[in-house]
């Protein structure tokens, strides 16, 4: 009898597992989707690269904007985060450094993430959830400013539109993503008062081939083929 009732709460754990790692799937192959795709990108490829059915991305996230709405509150307890190393930097600026930092690493990690917000603000223009964080890092910029750290001239949404900017590396590929602490870098000496000291920039800038490579999503693989090729068809034309 004792054996017998054990069965059922054994066997609930496995499931109850899998179910969560099912949706945890969903979430990570939906970012990827989303990111390339935006919104409406298609939930039966969401639910195939998960390695699930249908009816289960349907059992978690009913609607499409169901997932998004997941995504979304994901996505605000990872700024909550961001919220709590802020609070424990040692002094305002360096909570605008802290502020700058996670929050372009953060989107640009999850290229996802603009969508999501375009999407959340479409589906329910009441919920302003981050409208509080706002304030918060408003307060930031008014006490680095009083500090004689952060310019003058500069507004809080100058600093969230420069950190979106940054972030925004991210949506165009890796080339351009593995720039983006030496572009904040750039942007924050930027918003210093010009009398403080201006620290070495991080890593080295892209040489102009590189460049070219990152635009045009060429690989050093893609060059060195193009590079023999078009050293074959120089030879032919010679012949």
């Amino acid at each position: 009898m004792t054996s017998s009732s054990r069965g059922p709460q054994e066997g609930t754990l496995p499931r109850r597992r899998d179910a969560r790692q099912n949706r945890d799937r969903l979430i990570t192959e939906a970012r990827a989707m989303i990111a390339q795709n935006g919104v409406d990108a298609s939930l039966e490829e969401i639910a195939r690269r998960s390695d699930v059915g249908v009816a289960t991305l349907y059992r978690n996230f009913p609607t499409r904007d169901d997932l998004v709405r997941a995504l979304y509150d994901i996505a605000l307890a990872q700024l909550e985060t961001v919220r709590e190393e802020v609070v424990a930097a040692p002094s305002a600026w360096d909570g605008v450094v802290v502020y700058a930092e996670r929050v372009a690493e953060w989107l640009v990690a999850d290229p996802s993430l603009p969508h999501i917000l375009k999407r959340m603000a479409a589906v329910d223009p009441s919920a302003q959830p981050a409208a509080e964080f706002g304030k918060f890092i408003a307060s930031l910029v008014a006490q680095a400013k009083r500090d004689g750290e952060l310019r003058a001239d500069v507004e809080t949404v100058d600093l969230a539109l420069l950190v979106t900017l940054v972030g925004s590396l991210g949506s165009l590929g890796d080339g351009y993503a593995g720039q983006w602490r030496r572009q904040l870098g750039i942007v924050l000496d930027g918003l210093r008062e010009p009398v403080r000291d201006r620290p070495k920039l991080p890593g080295r800038p892209l040489s102009p081939n590189e460049f070219q490579a990152t635009v045009h999503g060429l690989s050093r693989r893609a060059r060195r083929v193009a590079s023999r090729r078009s050293g074959s068809a120089k030879g032919n034309g010679a012949r």
